[in-house]
């Protein structure tokens, strides 16, 4: 945790499941919200060495970490993983819907039934199916769900990332839909939208000159980093900074896109 960071009391004690948390800014999460006292449920795919790092740090400073393998593109693996957050733990108190990811930059007119059905997978129905699974847990006594959606969602995206934008305006306004449902059950819905971050998503799917065009355009004059995005997720968390506030989104792109 940074030093110039407040302790946020109530998130200590908690049990969190962060998707997606391996690297980039779910690794970032899970560390910020580990050093918060939070007990985090530190789900990953394919990058194990990368969740095992992360883990070693967070139970190196004094922490509390539960590794989850599951593919979240496949039907019911991240129900498990929220089940196991919750037998772990003996609670759930929080969900943070991050995995997602471009898949492949592939223009509208080649677009394919394999491509379509990748990315809104990895980018839909896994925020739908742990969400649902979250939501008997959390109904017992209250607690948050943070989406993580992307600039892309509001702009439409480019370079090919189409499918990917699209995928993720779903989740802004699922994010709307969940926050009218739950909100009764205490259970308050926002999202966060990163801008344009430095992290293995970019690196793998945006070239040089996609990334020099990109932060012309920022306001702020440089790319963010996983950092920068902490903040909001923590704000949200939190029902004493942020209790009345419901299915919003918070933009954080350096000024890239100020709606």
């Amino acid at each position: 945790m940074s030093p110039t960071r407040p302790t946020i009391p109530d998130i200590s004690g908690t049990a969190v499941l962060i998707t997606g948390a391996s690297t980039g800014i779910g690794a970032a999460l899970a560390k910020a919200f580990a050093a918060q006292g939070a007990r985090v449920g530190l789900h990953y795919n394919s990058s194990g060495t990368a969740a095992r790092a992360i883990g070693a740090e967070i139970e190196a400073t004094g922490g509390t970490v539960s590794l989850i393998q599951a593919d979240a593109t496949r039907p019911g693996e991240l129900a498990r993983a929220v089940e196991s957050t919750a037998k772990t733990f003996g609670r759930l108190d929080g969900l943070i819907n991050n995995a997602g990811g471009i898949v492949t930059r592939q223009p509208y007119e080649e677009w394919t039934d394999v491509t379509y059905d990748a990315i809104l997978d990895l980018n839909v129905r896994s925020v739908l199916s742990a969400s649902k699974a979250a939501i008997t847990h959390l109904k017992t006594r209250g607690g948050f769900i943070i989406n993580t959606t992307s600039v892309g969602g509001r702009n439409g995206a480019s370079g090919g990332a189409g499918l990917y934008g699209s995928s993720k305006a779903f989740i802004t306004n699922v994010t709307r839909g969940m926050a009218k449902e739950l909100i009764p059950f205490g259970i308050r819905v926002n999202a966060v939208s990163p801008g344009v971050i430095n992290t293995p998503f970019h690196e793998r799917y945006s070239t040089k000159a996609q990334l020099d065009a990109l932060e012309k355009a920022i306001p702020q004059g440089r790319i963010g980093v996983p950092e920068d995005c902490v903040g909001a997720y923590l704000f949200l968390a939190s029902a004493t900074l942020s209790g009345y506030i419901i299915g919003q989104t918070i933009e954080v792109n350096g000024g890239l896109i100020m709606p």
